[in-house]
């Protein structure tokens, strides 16, 4: 990932997370999401089923990474007109934090993560294997 001509994050296999803050989260939506993230079994198995989490690449001893990036667009609302409305987005002193603390979560529970910089313009190298993309939201929102 790189912001202008530096690169700010990178990693080998692993996740890409595109985090998208919506007003009214708060922690312990961050901290079940962090979970689910890291415990999510998305990763193919010995019959090439997506059988093992991050968590489970880690223990057996394989390289695995997560990058994280804040997209506010996530929130993007197009049911009116023809422009997105980004009112459900988290302001950025509501957001910044909570995206800190997603990436601390991680951490804590044992993965290496790289991330963006927060509100910058950055370009997202990705090498989609299968391809699979998933939509996680908090399960209590």
């Amino acid at each position: 990932m790189r912001v202008q001509d530096e690169v700010v994050g990178a990693i080998g296999p692993g996740v890409l997370v595109l985090l998208g803050v919506l007003d009214g989260d708060g922690v312990a939506e961050v901290e079940r999401l962090a979970s689910k993230v890291a415990q999510f079994r998305f990763f193919a198995d010995a019959e090439g089923r997506m059988n093992r989490s991050a968590l489970d690449l880690r223990a057996a001893g394989e390289e695995v990474g997560v990058l994280v990036v804040s997209q506010f667009t996530l929130a993007a609302d197009g049911r009116k007109g023809r422009r997105p409305s980004f009112d459900r987005a988290a302001a950025p002193a509501l957001a910044e934090p909570l995206y800190e603390h997603f990436c601390a979560m991680l951490r804590a529970a044992g993965l290496p993560v790289e991330t963006g910089l927060f509100g910058a313009s950055m370009a997202i190298e990705l090498v989609n294997d299968g391809p699979a993309t998933f939509v996680l939201d908090d399960p209590a929102g």
